[in-house]
């Protein structure tokens, strides 16, 4: 039987991201790169395959993950194994694999707390445990490192550029009085 941790105000000593996912690549020899890529849950799946050895179906566990429905195959595998090891946590499932970071960095910060009030310190091949497979999502790396301007011509209409010579009109009203101004050419 697992036991049980519970998130509160006062819980302290939480790990910073980067901590976070120094721990799951070191544990799980993974080279995750993002919090948000714990939202496919087989990196939980494998955590909880080494907490408690046959509590997961690891063999229908989805290591190479693109799609939203992959990723809630495995959330329910995990809640399988939760109920099987009677750990009390329920899971936001519907939040989770839409991958934000908040949602899965506060699951991740509850994991680590369950994961060392069980752990045992026993050896764990992770690699071997998964038969050699890759742990992949369809997440892309950051929104700004992919995304790729449309080429001019294709897609939406260019934008006219402003010259020099281009009349600008404004209208001022002053009091009671309004007046035209134009400016350039």
């Amino acid at each position: 039987m697992a036991v049980n941790v519970f998130n509160t105000a006062s819980t302290a000593e939480n790990l910073s991201r980067h901590e976070m996912l120094e721990w799951i690549n070191n544990s799980l020899q993974l080279s995750y790169n993002k919090i948000e890529e714990m939202c496919s849950a087989a990196a939980y799946c494998q955590f909880m395959d080494m907490l408690f050895p046959g509590s997961i179906a690891l063999k229908r566990v989805k290591f190479t993950t693109k799609l939203e429905h992959e990723y809630i195959n495995n959330w329910k595998i995990l809640q399988n194994g939760f109920k099987k090891c009677g750990v009390e946590k329920t899971i936001a499932i519907e939040k989770l694999v839409k991958g934000r970071f908040q949602d899965n960095f506060e699951f991740a910060q509850w994991f680590k707390k369950f994961f060392d009030a069980n752990y045992d310190g026993a050896e764990y091949d992770a690699i071997a445990a998964r038969g050699g497979q890759e742990v992949t999502t369809g997440l892309k790396a950051s929104a700004s490192s992919t995304a790729r301007k449309p080429s001019p011509g294709y897609g939406a209409p260019r934008a006219k550029p402003v010259s020099a010579t281009s009349r600008i009109s404004t209208t001022r009203t002053t009091g009671s009085a309004t007046s035209r101004i134009s400016s350039g050419g």
